[in-house]
């Protein structure tokens, strides 16, 4: 970076020098860039114009309700297509999609609190927000909307079913909900309501003087909840911190820096951005949004699916020696978007800049023309002893070596990819295809009077305080054979820690939220547990901040 600055004086001079020739040619380049803009909209036109009047069947002969369709979607994916050619991250956002990305930043919308997915020809919970309208009907992962209203959800898009359950704050939607092994659909009046979807899933002290917080995304209030959270900790004893940003894709850029501002001096620069053009050249320093925790010990937990945002505030805690950073080598996208709306309601997402943490690190990770290795980084082991044969050394503010060009490297590495564990492939494959989350709908909470509560007679009924037994592992088996599952069964020996914790987690996550589930994962969890061990270094490394 360095020399791009040395580089940028004389370049300023050569252009005060030329600035007479610059004056007399500028109204034919002008000119010139005019027509060739014209040129290449006329032929993006006319092939269009060809595609509709041509081809062999009308282009909306097969549009059903979704959206978009026909000519209309043919102009979104082409500019997608065009887009796609520039990075992996550029793109291009249909009005419905766009609406639904400002949700996601706005961290709110007006619903009944779920997610969906396409299983088959069947719509189904993926996830239920805590204290959501559905959570509190009890609804649960793996139903199937059967039913919206009068009609039959038969073959439906998940759109279909959004476009039908979203809808006015108090209103209220009349659902059938099909669930495994339960007779008939369970009928539910579920009102709808202000949906916040929570950047700090879970805070909590994992003992007496350690406080937890999983920031599990970037939105436009995640200062507000990280405040509150650490608010929460410190009154309740908390002395030392663990940020868990595993998982985390990031989000806006603003958000990542008021992050930061909870753990570093005010004007400590935090990143800086530089792009083609003059508005994309810009640096952030720590502000006052958040105060109070310059003298807590912390590590921070990233895996190879921290990324962004969270790859902003991570390098900006290890530039400045602020505290460890423990677990896997971060995505590496270091690419900054700027959303752009569009005529239509549609938006693109350009990208007009690289960032850069405080040592001057590029932490972006190169890329092929296909992008298949960059956007299949995450499946792939890591080298916990990287060489760095082609990575540039750069110094923390104490001077330890960082490298760029490849993701935020940790100071302590312990692999970890799911859920903190290091499963075989097979154990993987059981977790993203979601047999612990089916296999918990086999247990009930004591006492659950919720009115979509209904389970199977020979449902678990488990109270709080609840232990995996061998039993249950031998259940799970038999559920995974009946799913028709091959079982590796060296590879289900070798993974028995991480299937008990998988059972237990989900088991949790369905009876008793997200919170509780962390909170018991906690006492198990590999990456996290080591992190606990790594707090004397952490307070040496603060303690060499504060040496005048």
């Amino acid at each position: 970076m360095a020399t791009t600055r040395t580089q940028g004086v004389p370049a300023a001079l050569l252009v005060g020098g030329l600035s007479a020739i610059v004056a007399v040619a500028f109204g034919t380049v002008l000119a010139t860039t005019q027509d060739r803009g014209a040129m290449r909209r006329q032929i993006y036109a006319e092939a269009l114009a060809v595609v509709e009047n041509e081809y062999a069947e009308p282009l909306d002969a097969h549009c059903t309700n979704a959206a978009p369709c026909g000519t209309e979607a043919i102009v979104y994916d082409s500019i997608d297509g065009m887009l796609r050619t520039l990075d992996p991250h550029s793109s291009f956002f249909s009005p419905r999609d766009f609406r639904a990305l400002r949700e996601r930043q706005e961290g709110r919308y007006f619903g009944i609190g779920i997610q969906i997915g396409k299983v088959g020809p069947d719509v189904v919970v993926s996830s239920v927000f805590e204290g959501s309208p559905a959570n509190r009907a009890g609804i649960r992962r793996g139903d199937v909307m059967a039913r919206v209203g009068t009609e039959n959800a038969d073959n439906w898009t998940t759109q279909d079913v959004v476009d039908r359950v979203k809808g006015p704050k108090g209103t209220s939607v009349e659902v059938g909900i099909k669930r495994p092994n339960v007779d008939g659909l369970i009928g539910l009046t579920v009102p709808r309501d202000e949906i916040r979807v929570p950047s700090v899933r879970t805070s909590f002290m994992v003992d007496g003087v350690t406080g937890y917080v999983r920031l599990q995304d970037f939105s436009e209030v995640t200062i507000n909840e990280l405040r509150a959270a650490l608010t929460k900790l410190k009154g309740a004893g908390m002395q030392q911190l663990v940020l868990d940003l595993r998982d985390n894709p990031g989000g806006p850029l603003d958000q990542a820096i008021h992050v930061a501002s909870c753990f570093l001096k005010p004007g400590e620069k935090v990143v800086y951005t530089r792009g083609r053009i003059a508005r994309a050249d810009e640096d952030y320093a720590a502000d006052s949004s958040c105060s109070g925790y310059l003298d807590v010990p912390m590590i921070v937990l990233v895996d190879r699916q921290s990324a962004s945002a969270s790859e902003i505030v991570s390098g900006a805690i290890q530039d400045h020696d602020r505290g460890l950073i423990v677990g896997e080598t971060t995505f590496g996208k270091a690419l900054v978007q700027t959303v752009f709306s569009i005529n239509g309601g549609a938006g693109l997402a350009l990208t007009t800049g690289r960032y850069y943490t405080p040592s001057d690190r590029l932490i972006q990770r190169p890329w092929d023309g296909s992008f298949d290795e960059y956007l299949t980084y995450m499946y792939r082991d890591q080298n916990p002893t990287p060489t760095h044969a082609d990575s540039q050394a750069h110094e923390t503010d104490s001077k330890r070596k960082v490298y760029a060009g490849g993701g935020i490297e940790p100071d302590h590495f312990v692999v970890g990819p799911v859920e903190g564990y290091d499963p075989t492939r097979f154990s993987r494959l059981l977790m993203s295809r979601a047999y612990f989350v089916g296999f918990a709908q086999r247990f009930s909470r004591v006492g659950d009077d919720r009115p979509g509560a209904k389970a199977p007679a020979n449902t678990h009924k488990v109270d709080a305080g609840w232990k995996v037994t061998d039993a249950y592992v031998e259940e799970f088996r038999n559920y995974l054979d009946s799913q028709r599952v091959k079982i590796d069964e060296a590879a289900f020996t070798k993974d028995q820690a991480f299937i008990r914790a998988m059972i237990h987690f989900e088991v949790d996550v369905d009876l008793w939220g997200i919170e509780m589930a962390r909170k018991n994962l906690s006492a198990v969890d590999p990456q996290l547990r080591a992190a606990l061990g790594l707090f004397d270094e952490s307070k040496q490394l603060l303690a060499t901040r504060q040496k005048p």
